[in-house]
């Protein structure tokens, strides 16, 4: 297996299999065209004949020698795209803070992820579900790619994107806004950031999700 030249990726696009009303009424700014600009990343609401959940991405910054198709499983396109300019959404995201690729084999997508450039930036086991799982964390760009499976399991089954957390500029208001379609606000992983989940089959999002106040900076 050959190693391609290391190169810097970022998240172009996201497509989703959602219908963009759903997402304006949960404060999203939805252009007609079906996509919603949420800090450097597009979402691309393709509806629900297109599937459910995340279908795909679109990525910069891929090798030139990357063959296309799909990534681990999960549908992918170049793009040599610009960075889009933030949109201002009701709800108060503004910006993506990571996105979840959940793995059935995660000592296979970290070597695939390593072949387009991507190392990881560090590791931590967890509990998902009351199940053990390891997360490896990745940088692209502002946006973290979180990538988790269990430790030691081996698949031939694909990859898949599986969830999004945003960032929110006030996490009660943000709350307060969305009312009965988020569940309580609690204290984060991360020290000093509260975090709030998104109830989004009762409202039409196929995506799960999570909004999450601004990242503290360490003091030194």
């Amino acid at each position: 297996m050959v190693t391609l030249r290391q190169v810097s990726v970022t998240i172009d696009e996201l497509r989703v299999a959602d219908e963009p009303d759903a997402w304006r009424g949960a404060g999203f700014a939805v252009d007609q065209d079906g996509l919603s600009r949420v800090g450097t990343v597009r979402v691309r609401l393709t509806g629900v004949e297109a599937g459910r959940g995340l279908t795909g991405w679109s990525l910069r910054g891929l090798p030139v020698e990357w063959s296309g198709g799909d990534l681990d499983g999960i549908p992918t396109t170049a793009s040599a795209a610009e960075m889009p300019a933030p949109g201002h959404h009701r709800n108060g995201v503004t910006h993506i803070d990571h996105v979840v690729l959940s793995s059935p084999d995660l000592a296979r997508t970290v070597d695939v992820l390593r072949e387009v450039g991507l190392e990881p930036r560090r590791e931590r086991d967890g509990v998902l579900g009351g199940e053990p799982i390891r997360q490896v964390f990745y940088r692209l760009g502002k946006v973290i790619l979180e990538v988790i499976g269990v430790p030691g399991a081996t698949s031939e089954g694909p990859s898949r994107l599986w969830g999004v957390t945003y960032a929110v500029a006030d996490i009660d208001a943000t709350a307060a806004y969305l009312g009965a379609a988020v569940g309580p606000v609690k204290e984060a992983v991360q020290p000093g950031r509260r975090i709030t989940t998104l109830r989004n089959r009762e409202i039409g999002i196929s995506v799960r999700t999570a909004l999450i106040s601004p990242h503290v900076k360490r003091r030194a």
